[in-house]
């Protein structure tokens, strides 16, 4: 089984932080077609603040890692994605504690309890078109991949994620500033989604080259 140390872990955070700041225009437009257009902006805003986290860290495990990137989220993006990405990082290393390897296993943990903290905040379903949709087939590939190799695992989730964030394209907003749209939101996938999906992504294929696996 293959894994990340608590330092290379740092380091993969700090590149999907990367990623995220340069999809700013990506994630501005989905939230044009079906929001208010600033989803890109402070995803962008929140990972700049958790580049900065990441720097000076002095977390001694993967959940005090994740929970202070929560907080670094929750503080800097603000509204809605603030509550849900904060919420879901800081969720996500609610067991974490003592962890100081990124696995399989570790991974899932983080998918499977960041998910509950959204739900139980958000109250969201799948189907509602929202960052849900993504999260939960994404979380159930994880606990198939628990005994595969990091990379292996993270590649499966990162394209049961990408079905997912397609998925919201053929629903109706049921949530959120674009259930006031209702069937005029169909055809767009939900902002949300794309951000988790792009995070995901991010960590298959950094994860990947970290661990000199092919991408």
């Amino acid at each position: 089984m293959s894994g990340l140390t608590l330092q290379q872990t740092n380091l993969l955070f700090q590149k999907v932080a990367d990623d995220i700041i340069a999809s700013q225009d990506v994630l501005t437009e989905a939230d044009r077609a079906i929001g208010d257009g600033d989803h890109g902006v402070g995803m962008a805003r929140g990972f700049r603040a958790v580049q900065e986290e990441l720097a000076s860290s002095t977390a001694s495990d993967l959940g005090g890692m994740l929970r202070s990137i929560g907080t670094k989220l929750m503080m800097s993006i603000g509204g809605a994605a603030g509550a849900i990405y904060g919420t879901f990082f800081r969720s996500g290393g609610r067991n974490l504690s003592g962890i100081q390897t990124l696995d399989s296993g570790s991974f899932y943990r983080m998918l499977a309890d960041g998910m509950a903290g959204v739900q139980e905040r958000g109250k969201a379903q799948v189907g509602d078109k929202t960052v849900i949709d993504v999260l939960a087939p994404a979380t159930e590939k994880a606990a198939e991949m628990q005994d595969a190799r990091l990379g292996e695992a993270l590649e499966a989730v990162a394209e049961a994620a990408s079905e997912g964030m397609e998925s919201t394209k053929n629903l109706v907003a049921t949530l959120g500033r674009a259930k006031t749209l209702g069937e005029r939101s169909l055809g767009h996938p939900d902002p949300g989604a794309v951000s988790m999906y792009l995070i995901l992504k991010s960590m298959s294929e950094n994860a990947r080259e970290m661990l000199n696996e092919e991408v």
